[in-house]
């Protein structure tokens, strides 16, 4: 019985690739009581597995929380999967607008002991009472009342490339740090106004309503599906979006475009930007806003002290991170003295500039390629990568494919290449090459041929 991964993500990406079969990104969630959330994760599992579904999920005794990614030509066996339980009926699957065909690629479920962590511990709350679901145009009416607040419910460094018009957007780096500060702001408003709530998928600020219902509010009301249901609708019904620029999503895409209206800045040079970018420095890995500009520059790091640190031998990296906590496990969001136009003022509902047309990714041609290898070293100073051979042979003139996470998809004509110490012409199982690279590559890296 199969209950974790047996393929590593590079691997899993291969096979993917070879299948060339579209697969969709979506999420769901469930409030409900599970007896057995162990048994229940184990399940979901075995079942999951079996359809090629991938993701991350988190399963508690009260309910679930899921992000995936399904082969499209299972997505109704997978929902077969969801319904076999009474709890999850009918459940509403939020499909992305942009699929990515490596938004996940290996399949996590997790037991928590909540799917959202609130800072709860009180027992008389009911978080099945929830507020009332606005669909998208029921909920652009009601942002027109004026006797209406709309909160936001996700954390700064989402609200902070796309938002709501008019939205209280707390700068907050947790869910559970948002419930007192708006109880409290809103504490003179429960008998009178209508407090409208919203996050990315629905699931925070469905336990939002429910928790500020608990706390004597008296009209509450919630955007069914979140943001993510919002920008499938607003197209469908060709709707007005009043949601302006990006979705932050938690795959590696880590945005989904709404409007082409770029509301925020690069953290580091304040030129009008919304991507995001994890630092490369493994002890740091802070989540910042970039522009390519400065990724280039900074070689997708946040600060001149990680810019060095990169370029240090891989043994004096580790001995640098000894003892202390890595970044990607603290919440450091953002929050760095180092970003100099992170606390550039409050949040503007004024487009800073136009994003250009992107391509959907679902009509971009595939790209047909066989895994090679992958990046042993990379020497910063003479711009040469270092590559086991894992698979098949390399030979000068070969087109080739360097990519991965940070580095994203790197094309190049192999022109010249040493094998074993040696130049050669032709590579093989085992060998190590090397060769001049034009960009900076990682040992998360993988090397492909490119072969139509």
């Amino acid at each position: 019985m199969q209950l974790y991964n047996t393929l590593s993500a590079e691997e899993r990406a291969e096979l993917i690739d070879q299948a060339g079969k579209q697969r969709l990104t979506l999420s769901f969630y469930a409030y409900a009581k599970i007896e057995n959330p162990q048994q229940f994760r184990d399940d979901l599992f075995i079942a999951w597995n079996k359809l090629d579904a991938l993701g991350r999920t988190y399963v508690a005794k009260e309910g679930i929380n899921a992000q995936m990614s399904v082969p499209a030509e299972n997505f109704e066996a997978f929902r077969e999967t969801l319904e076999a339980y009474d709890f999850m009926k009918n459940i509403r699957l939020n499909v992305a607008v942009e699929h990515d065909d490596h938004s996940f690629l290996k399949l996590t479920v997790k037991v928590r002991d909540k799917i959202v962590a609130d800072g709860l511990n009180d027992e008389t709350f009911d978080v099945t009472n929830i507020g009332v679901h606005l669909k998208a145009n029921e909920f652009n009416q009601i942002l027109d009342d004026p006797n209406t607040i709309v909160v936001d419910f996700r954390n700064h460094y989402e609200s902070e490339i796309g938002h709501f018009k008019g939205a209280i957007t707390p700068d907050v780096e947790t869910f559970r740090e948002s419930l007192p500060i708006i109880n409290e702001q809103l504490k003179d408003f429960k008998e009178d106004k209508n407090l409208v709530m919203y996050c990315t998928g629905g699931i925070r600020c469905e336990k939002a309503s429910a928790y500020f219902k608990h706390q004597g509010f008296k009209n509450v009301f919630q955007l069914e599906g979140g943001i993510i249901n919002y920008a499938k609708q607003i197209k469908e019904e060709n709707l007005e979006s009043k949601f302006i620029g990006k979705n932050f999503v938690f795959d590696h895409r880590l945005g989904e475009r709404i409007t082409n209206d770029i509301v925020s800045q690069c953290h580091q040079c304040g030129k009008p930007c919304d991507n995001h970018t994890n630092c490369e420095n493994d002890g740091c890995h802070l989540l910042f806003i970039q522009c390519e500009e400065c990724k280039i520059a900074m070689e997708n790091c946040c600060s001149t002290e990680c810019l060095d640190t990169i370029h240090l031998p891989l043994v004096e990296q580790v001995k640098l991170r000894r003892g202390i906590q890595v970044g990607n496990k603290v919440f450091r969001k953002g929050k760095s003295e180092k970003l100099l136009f992170k606390h550039s003022g409050e949040l503007s509902d004024k487009p800073l500039a136009v994003a250009n047309n992107s391509v959907d990714i679902r009509q971009k041609i595939k790209t047909k390629k066989v895994l090679i290898g992958k990046v042993e070293h990379y020497y910063a100073k003479a711009q040469v990568g270092l590559f086991i051979i894992e698979n098949k042979e390399l030979t000068i003139g070969d087109k080739i494919l360097i990519s991965g996470p940070t580095t994203g998809n790197e094309e190049l004509i192999l022109e010249k290449m040493f094998v074993n110490g040696i130049e050669s012409t032709k590579a093989k199982l085992g060998d190590k090459v090397t060769f001049e690279i034009p960009f900076r590559v990682r040992l998360s890296d993988t090397l492909f041929k490119i072969i139509s």
